[in-house]
């Protein structure tokens, strides 16, 4: 039986990594083994990315919204509170974008907190 040689498949397997490494500096993107370590760093680092960027918009959202609830005088956790004990169910991204372009809308979710509260 004849011997197959491996070359064709490591080739490809090289290829798709440096295909991925398109774009990297010097031998990140010309030398196998170097660019095989930079991919698996990026495709970690994007991974996270990933995760980071759902914390930081809803971070943004509580910075809008507490902004927002201070100007009609009462605090993000009072707010989040009240509607709560109102049975409002609105998710923090439409409040934060009631925040920004619908304050008299907004003033009136505050308003219901209020009273629920009190």
């Amino acid at each position: 039986m004849a011997r197959i040689k491996g070359g064709l498949n490591a080739k490809k397997k090289h290829n798709r990594v440096l295909k991925l490494a398109k774009g990297y500096r010097g031998a990140r993107s010309k030398q196998y083994r170097i660019a095989k370590q930079s991919v698996m760093r990026a495709l970690t680092s994007s991974y996270a990315g990933r995760k980071q960027k759902k914390r930081q918009f809803r971070q943004l959202w509580i910075a809008r919204i507490n902004a927002a609830a201070r100007m009609n005088g009462m605090s993000y956790s009072q707010l989040m509170h009240g509607l709560k004990v109102a049975n409002v169910d609105i998710n923090r991204k439409m409040l934060a974008d009631l925040a920004v372009n619908d304050a008299a809308g907004f003033t009136s979710l505050v308003d219901v907190a209020k009273k629920a509260i009190a």
